[in-house]
Protein backbone atom coordinates (compact mmCIF):
# COMPACT_ATOMS: atom_id res chain seq x y z
CA UNK A 1 0.00 0.00 0.00
CA UNK A 2 1.60 3.47 -0.87
CA UNK A 3 2.38 5.53 2.18
CA UNK A 4 -0.26 8.32 1.30
CA UNK A 5 -2.46 5.79 0.42
CA UNK A 6 -1.68 4.20 4.30
CA UNK A 7 -2.57 8.00 6.02
CA UNK A 8 -5.18 8.90 4.28
CA UNK A 9 -6.63 5.23 5.17
CA UNK A 10 -5.97 5.72 8.54
CA UNK A 11 -7.78 8.92 9.08
CA UNK A 12 -11.28 7.77 7.68
CA UNK A 13 -11.30 4.89 10.00
CA UNK A 14 -12.83 7.27 12.11
CA UNK A 15 -14.71 9.17 10.50
CA UNK A 16 -16.69 11.29 12.70
CA UNK A 17 -13.62 12.48 15.10
CA UNK A 18 -11.94 13.23 11.50
CA UNK A 19 -14.70 15.05 10.46
CA UNK A 20 -15.46 16.98 13.83
CA UNK A 21 -11.63 17.76 14.61
CA UNK A 22 -11.98 19.65 10.71
CA UNK A 23 -14.66 21.71 11.50
CA UNK A 24 -13.55 22.72 14.79
CA UNK A 25 -10.10 24.00 13.54
CA UNK A 26 -11.94 25.45 10.60
CA UNK A 27 -14.10 27.56 12.22
CA UNK A 28 -11.05 28.85 13.93
CA UNK A 29 -9.04 29.35 10.50
CA UNK A 30 -11.71 30.43 9.37
CA UNK A 31 -12.43 32.96 11.94
CA UNK A 32 -8.59 34.42 11.87
CA UNK A 33 -8.54 34.60 7.80
CA UNK A 34 -11.77 36.49 7.96
CA UNK A 35 -10.16 39.10 10.36
CA UNK A 36 -6.81 39.25 8.68
CA UNK A 37 -8.82 40.07 5.55
CA UNK A 38 -11.24 42.56 7.19
CA UNK A 39 -7.62 44.52 8.53
CA UNK A 40 -5.59 43.92 4.92
CA UNK A 41 -9.08 45.37 2.59
CA UNK A 42 -9.54 48.58 4.77
CA UNK A 43 -5.52 48.87 4.66
CA UNK A 44 -5.58 48.47 1.03
CA UNK A 45 -8.78 50.93 0.66
CA UNK A 46 -6.61 53.30 2.44
CA UNK A 47 -3.48 52.92 0.18
CA UNK A 48 -5.63 52.57 -2.95
CA UNK A 49 -7.28 55.81 -2.06
CA UNK A 50 -3.82 57.30 -2.14
CA UNK A 51 -2.28 55.58 -4.92
CA UNK A 52 -4.71 56.18 -7.67
CA UNK A 53 -4.52 59.98 -6.76
CA UNK A 54 -0.60 59.70 -7.19
CA UNK A 55 -0.22 61.48 -3.35
CA UNK A 56 2.91 61.49 -2.54
CA UNK A 57 2.64 63.18 1.30
CA UNK A 58 -0.41 63.10 3.57
CA UNK A 59 -0.57 65.90 5.88
CA UNK A 60 -1.97 65.60 9.86
CA UNK A 61 -1.71 67.57 13.01
CA UNK A 62 1.45 65.94 15.07
CA UNK A 63 0.19 63.94 17.69
CA UNK A 64 -3.35 62.92 16.66
CA UNK A 65 -3.53 59.29 16.21
CA UNK A 66 -7.31 59.54 15.16
CA UNK A 67 -7.86 60.67 11.99
CA UNK A 68 -11.05 62.84 12.58
CA UNK A 69 -9.61 64.55 15.63
CA UNK A 70 -7.02 66.29 13.27
CA UNK A 71 -7.02 70.40 12.99
CA UNK A 72 -5.31 72.55 10.91
CA UNK A 73 -5.25 75.95 9.71
CA UNK A 74 -6.06 77.23 6.51
CA UNK A 75 -3.17 79.26 6.66
CA UNK A 76 -0.99 75.92 6.76
CA UNK A 77 -2.67 75.23 3.83
CA UNK A 78 -2.52 78.25 1.50
CA UNK A 79 1.41 77.99 2.62
CA UNK A 80 1.73 74.65 1.38
CA UNK A 81 0.01 75.56 -1.94
CA UNK A 82 2.61 78.33 -2.56
CA UNK A 83 6.01 76.10 -2.38
CA UNK A 84 7.47 75.76 -5.14
CA UNK A 85 7.91 71.72 -4.22
CA UNK A 86 4.50 71.59 -4.43
CA UNK A 87 2.40 70.79 -7.77
CA UNK A 88 -1.01 70.34 -6.26
CA UNK A 89 -2.63 70.53 -2.72
CA UNK A 90 -6.20 69.21 -1.51
CA UNK A 91 -8.22 69.89 1.44
CA UNK A 92 -11.11 68.26 3.53
CA UNK A 93 -12.83 68.61 6.44
CA UNK A 94 -14.19 64.55 7.73
CA UNK A 95 -15.93 63.55 10.04
CA UNK A 96 -18.46 60.45 10.58
CA UNK A 97 -22.11 61.08 10.59
CA UNK A 98 -25.89 59.60 11.06
CA UNK A 99 -29.14 60.31 8.11
CA UNK A 100 -32.27 59.55 8.02
CA UNK A 101 -33.04 56.79 6.20
CA UNK A 102 -36.46 56.33 3.67
CA UNK A 103 -38.25 55.14 5.86
CA UNK A 104 -37.93 57.09 8.46
CA UNK A 105 -35.16 55.07 10.50
CA UNK A 106 -32.05 56.65 11.11
CA UNK A 107 -29.28 55.11 9.47
CA UNK A 108 -25.91 53.81 10.40
CA UNK A 109 -23.04 56.32 11.00
CA UNK A 110 -20.86 56.46 7.71
CA UNK A 111 -18.16 59.17 6.70
CA UNK A 112 -18.97 62.66 4.99
CA UNK A 113 -16.21 64.18 3.50
CA UNK A 114 -16.11 67.89 2.53
CA UNK A 115 -14.22 68.87 -0.58
CA UNK A 116 -13.75 71.68 -2.90
CA UNK A 117 -14.68 71.05 -6.66
CA UNK A 118 -10.86 70.67 -7.40
CA UNK A 119 -10.28 68.01 -4.66
CA UNK A 120 -7.74 65.17 -6.00
CA UNK A 121 -10.93 62.52 -5.53
CA UNK A 122 -13.48 63.67 -8.26
CA UNK A 123 -10.60 62.79 -10.45
CA UNK A 124 -11.37 58.66 -10.51
CA UNK A 125 -15.07 59.30 -9.53
CA UNK A 126 -17.58 57.76 -11.54
CA UNK A 127 -21.13 59.35 -11.53
CA UNK A 128 -23.54 56.81 -12.33
CA UNK A 129 -26.63 58.90 -11.65
CA UNK A 130 -27.19 62.85 -11.63
CA UNK A 131 -24.04 65.43 -11.45
CA UNK A 132 -20.87 66.16 -9.71
CA UNK A 133 -20.70 69.09 -7.03
CA UNK A 134 -20.33 72.53 -8.58
CA UNK A 135 -18.61 75.84 -7.03
CA UNK A 136 -21.03 78.10 -5.42
CA UNK A 137 -23.63 74.44 -4.28
CA UNK A 138 -25.58 74.81 -1.44
CA UNK A 139 -26.85 71.64 0.77
CA UNK A 140 -26.61 69.60 -1.82
CA UNK A 141 -24.79 66.07 -1.31
CA UNK A 142 -23.37 63.22 -3.40
CA UNK A 143 -23.79 59.87 -2.58
CA UNK A 144 -21.95 56.88 -2.55
CA UNK A 145 -23.05 53.50 -4.23
CA UNK A 146 -23.23 51.79 -1.21
CA UNK A 147 -24.62 54.39 1.20
CA UNK A 148 -27.33 55.67 -1.15
CA UNK A 149 -28.30 51.77 -1.46
CA UNK A 150 -27.86 51.43 2.28
CA UNK A 151 -30.62 55.21 2.74
CA UNK A 152 -32.70 53.80 -0.15
CA UNK A 153 -32.33 57.45 -2.00
CA UNK A 154 -32.02 58.42 -5.42
CA UNK A 155 -31.18 61.92 -7.15
CA UNK A 156 -33.35 64.56 -6.01
CA UNK A 157 -34.10 62.85 -2.13
CA UNK A 158 -32.91 64.87 0.36
CA UNK A 159 -31.24 63.92 3.25
CA UNK A 160 -31.42 64.76 6.33
CA UNK A 161 -28.31 64.21 8.44
CA UNK A 162 -28.82 63.41 12.52
CA UNK A 163 -27.61 67.20 14.56
CA UNK A 164 -27.63 69.13 11.41
CA UNK A 165 -30.72 71.85 10.76
CA UNK A 166 -31.33 72.05 7.27
CA UNK A 167 -31.66 69.02 5.07
CA UNK A 168 -29.38 68.12 1.93
CA UNK A 169 -30.65 67.34 -1.65
CA UNK A 170 -29.17 64.70 -3.63
CA UNK A 171 -27.52 65.90 -7.06
CA UNK A 172 -25.30 63.26 -7.84
CA UNK A 173 -24.60 59.34 -6.86
CA UNK A 174 -21.21 58.42 -7.70
CA UNK A 175 -18.94 55.09 -7.79
CA UNK A 176 -15.30 55.19 -6.17
CA UNK A 177 -12.65 52.52 -6.07
CA UNK A 178 -12.28 53.29 -2.60
CA UNK A 179 -14.84 51.35 -0.18
CA UNK A 180 -15.59 54.05 2.34
CA UNK A 181 -15.77 56.67 0.08
CA UNK A 182 -18.34 54.71 -2.01
CA UNK A 183 -19.83 53.92 1.61
CA UNK A 184 -19.87 57.86 2.00
CA UNK A 185 -20.60 61.15 1.30
CA UNK A 186 -19.23 64.14 -0.18
CA UNK A 187 -20.62 67.82 0.75
CA UNK A 188 -19.87 71.35 -0.12
CA UNK A 189 -16.22 71.79 1.40
CA UNK A 190 -17.57 75.96 3.19
CA UNK A 191 -20.78 74.19 4.54
CA UNK A 192 -18.95 71.12 6.15
CA UNK A 193 -16.20 72.91 7.52
CA UNK A 194 -18.56 75.34 9.02
CA UNK A 195 -20.86 72.79 10.58
CA UNK A 196 -17.50 71.01 11.88
CA UNK A 197 -15.80 73.51 13.01
CA UNK A 198 -17.97 77.11 13.38
CA UNK A 199 -16.19 79.92 12.74
CA UNK A 200 -12.54 78.63 12.62
CA UNK A 201 -10.87 78.15 9.05
CA UNK A 202 -9.71 74.58 9.85
CA UNK A 203 -9.61 71.33 8.02
CA UNK A 204 -9.16 67.23 9.00
CA UNK A 205 -6.07 67.38 7.02
CA UNK A 206 -4.58 67.75 3.29
CA UNK A 207 -2.99 65.57 0.74
CA UNK A 208 0.09 66.54 -1.35
CA UNK A 209 1.44 66.16 -4.98
CA UNK A 210 5.16 66.59 -4.80
CA UNK A 211 6.70 68.26 -7.99
CA UNK A 212 9.13 66.01 -9.12
CA UNK A 213 11.41 66.09 -12.17
CA UNK A 214 11.30 62.17 -12.23
CA UNK A 215 8.30 59.84 -11.25
CA UNK A 216 10.76 57.85 -8.08
CA UNK A 217 12.71 60.94 -6.91
CA UNK A 218 12.63 59.86 -2.84
CA UNK A 219 14.46 63.30 -2.09
CA UNK A 220 12.38 65.89 -3.48
CA UNK A 221 9.56 64.05 -1.30
CA UNK A 222 11.96 63.94 1.52
CA UNK A 223 12.70 67.46 0.63
CA UNK A 224 9.31 68.44 1.17
CA UNK A 225 8.33 66.86 3.62
CA UNK A 226 10.82 68.59 5.82
CA UNK A 227 9.80 71.80 4.49
CA UNK A 228 5.68 70.99 5.47
CA UNK A 229 6.86 69.94 9.05
CA UNK A 230 9.05 73.13 9.49
CA UNK A 231 6.05 74.84 8.83
CA UNK A 232 3.43 77.32 11.98
CA UNK A 233 1.41 79.44 11.80
CA UNK A 234 2.12 82.09 13.56
CA UNK A 235 -1.20 82.52 15.17
CA UNK A 236 -1.12 78.68 16.73
CA UNK A 237 2.75 78.77 17.10
CA UNK A 238 1.92 75.05 18.92
CA UNK A 239 0.40 73.35 15.94
CA UNK A 240 2.76 71.02 14.50
CA UNK A 241 2.35 69.03 11.32
CA UNK A 242 3.37 65.21 10.60
CA UNK A 243 3.64 65.13 6.70
CA UNK A 244 3.98 60.67 5.56
CA UNK A 245 3.61 58.84 2.55
CA UNK A 246 0.43 56.76 2.33
CA UNK A 247 1.76 53.44 3.73
CA UNK A 248 3.51 54.76 7.02
CA UNK A 249 0.30 56.69 7.27
CA UNK A 250 -1.60 53.84 7.15
CA UNK A 251 0.65 52.54 10.08
CA UNK A 252 -0.01 55.59 12.29
CA UNK A 253 -3.86 55.40 12.29
CA UNK A 254 -5.04 54.20 15.69
CA UNK A 255 -8.05 53.04 14.19
CA UNK A 256 -6.56 50.90 11.51
CA UNK A 257 -3.75 49.83 14.24
CA UNK A 258 -6.97 48.68 16.52
CA UNK A 259 -8.34 46.58 13.58
CA UNK A 260 -4.76 45.20 12.93
CA UNK A 261 -4.27 44.35 16.76
CA UNK A 262 -7.50 42.74 17.04
CA UNK A 263 -6.86 40.80 14.24
CA UNK A 264 -3.80 39.17 15.38
CA UNK A 265 -5.23 38.53 18.36
CA UNK A 266 -7.73 36.52 17.02
CA UNK A 267 -5.04 34.96 15.35
CA UNK A 268 -3.00 33.77 18.63
CA UNK A 269 -6.49 32.56 19.94
CA UNK A 270 -7.25 30.18 17.09
CA UNK A 271 -3.56 29.33 16.69
CA UNK A 272 -3.74 28.12 20.07
CA UNK A 273 -7.28 26.13 19.36
CA UNK A 274 -5.80 24.20 16.85
CA UNK A 275 -2.59 23.60 18.16
CA UNK A 276 -5.07 22.19 21.61
CA UNK A 277 -7.44 20.38 19.06
CA UNK A 278 -4.84 18.78 17.02
CA UNK A 279 -2.66 17.97 19.78
CA UNK A 280 -5.51 16.18 21.55
CA UNK A 281 -7.25 14.28 18.40
CA UNK A 282 -3.45 12.80 17.37
CA UNK A 283 -2.84 12.04 21.00
CA UNK A 284 -5.93 10.15 21.02
CA UNK A 285 -4.80 8.67 17.73
CA UNK A 286 -1.48 7.51 18.54
CA UNK A 287 -3.12 5.67 21.68
CA UNK A 288 -5.53 3.64 20.16
CA UNK A 289 -3.21 2.48 17.34
CA UNK A 290 -0.09 1.36 20.35
CA UNK A 291 -0.55 -2.11 19.52
CA UNK A 292 -0.91 -1.14 15.54
CA UNK A 293 2.35 0.54 15.69
CA UNK A 294 4.47 -1.98 17.50
CA UNK A 295 3.23 -4.22 14.66
CA UNK A 296 4.61 -1.74 12.51
CA UNK A 297 8.21 -1.57 14.61
CA UNK A 298 8.17 -4.96 14.46
CA UNK A 299 8.20 -5.65 10.69
CA UNK A 300 11.11 -2.99 10.52
CA UNK A 301 9.52 0.49 10.33
CA UNK A 302 12.04 2.83 11.65
CA UNK A 303 11.04 5.23 14.39
CA UNK A 304 11.54 8.28 11.23
CA UNK A 305 8.70 6.93 9.34
CA UNK A 306 6.41 6.28 12.02
CA UNK A 307 7.35 10.21 12.89
CA UNK A 308 5.99 10.80 9.17
CA UNK A 309 3.14 8.53 9.41
CA UNK A 310 2.02 10.78 12.42
CA UNK A 311 2.79 13.96 11.24
CA UNK A 312 1.45 13.11 7.75
CA UNK A 313 -1.92 12.36 8.69
CA UNK A 314 -1.85 15.63 10.74
CA UNK A 315 -0.83 18.04 8.06
CA UNK A 316 -3.79 16.52 6.16
CA UNK A 317 -6.11 17.50 8.88
CA UNK A 318 -4.35 20.98 8.88
CA UNK A 319 -4.68 21.32 5.13
CA UNK A 320 -8.40 20.28 5.10
CA UNK A 321 -9.27 22.72 7.98
CA UNK A 322 -7.33 25.47 6.07
CA UNK A 323 -9.54 24.60 3.01
CA UNK A 324 -12.95 24.86 4.84
CA UNK A 325 -11.64 27.90 6.56
CA UNK A 326 -10.84 29.55 3.80
CA UNK A 327 -14.14 29.25 2.14
CA UNK A 328 -15.84 30.20 5.51
CA UNK A 329 -14.25 33.30 5.84
CA UNK A 330 -15.13 33.94 2.37
CA UNK A 331 -18.91 33.32 3.40
CA UNK A 332 -18.24 35.27 6.15
CA UNK A 333 -17.08 38.37 4.94
CA UNK A 334 -19.65 38.25 2.31
CA UNK A 335 -22.63 38.05 4.45
CA UNK A 336 -20.66 41.34 6.54
CA UNK A 337 -21.01 43.36 3.59
CA UNK A 338 -24.62 42.81 3.29
CA UNK A 339 -24.82 44.50 6.91
CA UNK A 340 -25.33 48.28 6.59
CA UNK A 341 -23.02 49.04 9.56
CA UNK A 342 -20.15 47.68 8.03
CA UNK A 343 -20.39 47.61 4.39
CA UNK A 344 -19.27 50.63 3.33
CA UNK A 345 -16.08 49.89 5.06
CA UNK A 346 -14.54 46.55 3.86
CA UNK A 347 -14.96 44.88 0.48
CA UNK A 348 -15.96 41.21 0.77
CA UNK A 349 -13.00 39.95 -1.39
CA UNK A 350 -9.89 37.75 0.18
CA UNK A 351 -6.94 38.98 -1.08
CA UNK A 352 -5.23 35.72 -2.26
CA UNK A 353 -1.93 36.61 0.45
CA UNK A 354 -4.62 36.75 3.44
CA UNK A 355 -5.21 33.42 2.02
CA UNK A 356 -1.62 32.34 1.64
CA UNK A 357 -1.12 33.64 5.31
CA UNK A 358 -3.97 31.87 6.58
CA UNK A 359 -2.52 28.28 5.05
CA UNK A 360 0.97 28.86 6.16
CA UNK A 361 -0.26 29.25 9.76
CA UNK A 362 -2.27 26.41 9.48
CA UNK A 363 0.32 24.19 8.22
CA UNK A 364 2.10 25.77 11.73
CA UNK A 365 -0.56 24.47 13.90
CA UNK A 366 -0.13 21.18 12.60
CA UNK A 367 3.23 21.33 12.55
CA UNK A 368 3.05 22.00 16.51
CA UNK A 369 -0.62 19.97 17.09
CA UNK A 370 1.49 16.83 15.48
CA UNK A 371 5.23 17.22 17.55
CA UNK A 372 4.31 15.37 20.66
CA UNK A 373 2.06 12.59 19.18
CA UNK A 374 4.62 11.65 16.40
CA UNK A 375 7.26 11.58 19.29
CA UNK A 376 5.33 9.67 21.67
CA UNK A 377 4.21 6.89 18.98
CA UNK A 378 8.63 6.88 17.67
CA UNK A 379 9.50 6.36 21.24
CA UNK A 380 6.89 3.19 21.55
CA UNK A 381 9.04 -0.11 22.19
CA UNK A 382 7.60 -2.94 19.43
CA UNK A 383 7.62 -5.47 22.53
CA UNK A 384 5.54 -3.48 25.40
CA UNK A 385 3.48 -1.55 22.08
CA UNK A 386 2.56 -5.05 21.17
CA UNK A 387 1.46 -6.45 24.80
CA UNK A 388 -0.36 -2.67 25.26
CA UNK A 389 -3.78 -3.45 25.97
Amino acid sequence: MHFATFILKNLTRRRVRTALTVVGLGVAVGSMIALLGVSHNVERSVESAFDIRRVDLVVMQKGKPLMTDSHITEYLVEQVRKMPEVERVSEGVVSSANAVRSDGKTGDPFLVQGWKPDNFGFEDMTVTAGRRLRPGDRHKVMLGRILAGNLGMVVGDTVAFVGVGDPYEVVGVFDSPVVFEAGGAVVPFAEWQALAYGSEKLVTGFSVRVRKASPDSAAEVAAAKAKIEALRDPERSRLELTALSPDKYVDSVSQLQLIRAVSWLVTAIALAVGVISLLNTMTMSVLERTQEIGILRAVGWPRGRVVRMIMGETLVLAAAAAAAGAVLALAAMRTLTLMPAVNGFIEPDLAPGVVARGFALTVLVGLLGGAYPAYRAARLLPTEAIRHD
